[in-house]
């Protein structure tokens, strides 16, 4: 666990705190993002199993924290969900539950969880948006996983008709960057490329590839996420989720992301498909038209070596105000923050941490 010292009117609990998002927020706290009255404390599974609500609970009662980010959860890539949708069902709704009604029974200002655009329905329109989650079931290949997502958002609207809570939720296309989990068999599908990619390279073998290549994804890096999530909790005032995503234009396909690992590491082997492998869900492209209503000149980091950046300045710095069980509707524009120096496409920043700390990465 991770606290700030001094005196603090807002303790802020994040839950899985040392996973992918959580040391981003870390991170982007620490370079000087956070604010002098907020106290972060960042918590993992070592400081209290969430699937039990005694722990749960007495986690709450310890660090009595005005605010929650609620990251903690059962998660993996396309064929650990193939392999183990009732885990992953059974593990998130406990966990979910518990972290919920701790906030709800300690008093918590606010709490904002993490979903995923998997909780979309299989068969829809694109792009998704907001308020298409409960439209239909989703992908067989992660069921599981996404009803128990999908319940949080409706936990939230319960918790504030019922008692006025403000609990919301982000809802992030697929998130990458340092401190991911690069497993390769249960890993999601970039860090498990870059994994593959380290290791062709190393031993002068081929890189393959499962699956066809062909599906497509938008990929969000884990440190603009991290902003997002601060501006999130400072600012946004809906129950309803937003879609925290790159653009629809930013769309790529599993064959372009692994042209870009190859080129940030250097690779010059043979690239090889392996089509007997599952390709899961197609797409599922989302709409940020509301995040872009809320902050139209956020600024993302380039995926790819080659790309400019998208939109304006980086993620806004603002308050951690707002009513109890307040419903704001959009849009507000943020103020507008100090430009920071662009950093190396994300790609290239996520190759190059696993290189350099491949013996202690997550594999």
């Amino acid at each position: 666990m991770t606290e700030a010292a001094g005196p603090k009117s807002k303790r802020i609990l994040v839950t899985g705190g040392t996973g992918l998002v959580g040391r981003a927020i870390q991170k982007v706290v620490a370079d000087g993002e956070g604010q002098p009255d907020e106290e972060w404390l960042f918590v993992s599974s070592k400081d209290a199993d969430l699937t039990s609500a005694a722990e749960t609970k007495a986690l709450f009662e310890k660090h009595k924290p005005t605010h929650v980010v609620h990251l903690a959860a059962m998660v993996g890539g396309l064929f650990k969900n193939i392999r183990c949708n009732l885990d992953f069902w059974r593990r998130n709704v406990h966990i979910n539950d518990n972290v919920l009604h701790s906030a709800y029974e300690c008093g918590v200002q606010k709490v904002v969880s993490c979903l995923s655009t998997c909780i979309f329905p299989d068969k829809t329109m694109y792009p998704i948006d907001e308020t298409m989650i409960h439209n239909g079931p989703p992908h067989s290949s992660n069921f599981g996983y996404s009803y128990a997502k999908r319940m949080i958002d409706v936990q939230n609207r319960g918790y504030f008709e019922q008692h006025g809570c403000r609990f919301t939720a982000v809802i992030p296309t697929n998130i990458f960057g340092p401190h991911d989990n690069f497993n390769i068999e249960d890993g999601h599908v970039l860090p498990g490329l870059i994994h593959k990619v380290y290791l062709a390279k190393q031993s002068g073998s081929a890189l393959t590839v499962w699956g066809t290549g062909k599906p497509r994804r938008q990929f969000i890096y884990s440190l603009d996420l991290a902003r997002l999530f601060l501006w999130v909790l400072r600012e946004y005032e809906e129950v309803e989720p937003i879609i925290l995503s790159v653009g629809e234009e930013d769309e790529v396909s599993i064959k372009e992301a692994a042209d870009a690992i190859v080129e940030a590491m250097d690779f010059k082997g043979e690239l090889i498909f392996d089509t007997t492998k599952a390709d899961g869900q197609f797409k599922k492209t989302a709409s940020n038209a509301k995040l872009r209503r809320y902050l139209p000149s956020f600024q993302f980091t380039p995926f790819k070596q080659g790309e400019e950046k998208k939109g304006g300045t980086r993620s806004p710095r603002p308050h951690l105000g707002g009513c109890r069980g307040q419903r704001v509707r959009p849009p507000r524009r943020a103020p507008i923050p100090k430009i920071l120096s662009s950093p190396p496409p994300a790609v290239q920043e996520t190759c190059a941490w696993f290189s350099a700390n491949y013996a202690s990465a997550r594999k």
